[in-house]
């Protein structure tokens, strides 16, 4: 099997399974996202391809808990890890790279530290997508649908921790680069909407 096959496997079941519809496009804005950060920088782009498209496989509907409980306490990683393994293999992956493929999932939220390269790109690249105004639409298209977020002022502090916090998280200095614009714009975001909204956000 040639790359381009596992590669439309990858991507067509992603393209398939990624519940809520919404939730797809985050895997090839990631990507392509990780890319750039990547840019001059040597690194194994099958393990990136693949860790980029498999790396929330867990976080989709049917994929995890139904009961509102148990997903309060859903780590999704573990999943990820397994069903990537196996998939991975049905469709042709290069065996002697699966295990980077699935460290850097494995490392990829932003209070992880990883240590390979594809790691760092999919963490950065993963942070930067939560910025800017990418981050307000992923953020706000959980509100009254995720019970975490039911109503638009319980979505800003997820927003203001995400200006704040995340930037300083970056690893690569390309990354820190491409973060200020998008931490200019979700800044200016929530500006907008508290000035707007005169404390009657609700």
């Amino acid at each position: 099997m040639t790359a381009s096959d596992w590669r439309d496997s990858v991507a067509g079941f992603i393209r398939t399974e990624a519940l809520p519809v919404d939730k797809y496009g985050h895997q090839p804005r990631l990507y392509a996202l990780a890319c750039r950060v990547g840019e001059g920088l040597e690194y194994d782009d099958d393990v990136l391809f693949a860790a980029a498209w498999m790396h929330d496989l867990g976080v989709f509907a049917g994929h995890r808990p139904r009961d509102p409980e148990e997903l309060t306490r859903w780590d999704h990683i573990p999943y990820t890890l397994a069903h990537t393994r196996e998939l991975l293999t049905k469709w042709g992956f290069p065996a002697a790279k699966l295990d980077r493929v699935l460290e850097a999932i494995r490392t990829h939220q932003p209070l992880d530290e990883p240590h390979e390269i594809e790691g760092i790109l999919l963490r950065d690249a993963d942070i930067l997508e939560q910025l800017g105004a990418v981050g307000v639409l992923r953020a706000v298209a959980k509100i009254g649908r995720d019970t975490r977020y039911p109503t638009f002022s319980s979505v800003l502090p997820v927003l203001r921790r995400a200006a704040d916090q995340l930037p300083g998280m970056l690893h690569l200095s390309h990354a820190q680069r491409l973060a200020k614009p998008r931490v200019e714009a979700l800044r200016a975001f929530i500006s907008a909407v508290e000035n707007e909204a005169a404390g009657l956000l609700f």
